[in-house]
């Protein structure tokens, strides 16, 4: 699995790390960031749902 956030269309809302704080975290302007070593989402079932409750969608979570 890989997680990646559009920077660009993220707006800081924090569904992100409230849904899975151990994929994701916030930076010092409140956008949303995948922690570093969790790209590929650390195993947590969690990751997708944080991609789900993003309201713009920002969260891409690929298969491959």
């Amino acid at each position: 699995m890989r997680i990646a956030i559009d920077q660009d269309v993220c707006i800081g809302s924090g569904q992100c790390a409230l849904t899975a704080p151990r994929v994701f975290t916030q930076d010092d302007d409140g956008f949303g960031q995948v922690l570093p070593g969790r790209e590929d989402g650390a195993g947590d079932p969690l990751a997708r749902e944080a991609a789900r409750a993003c309201p713009v969608r920002a969260i891409t979570v690929d298969d491959a």
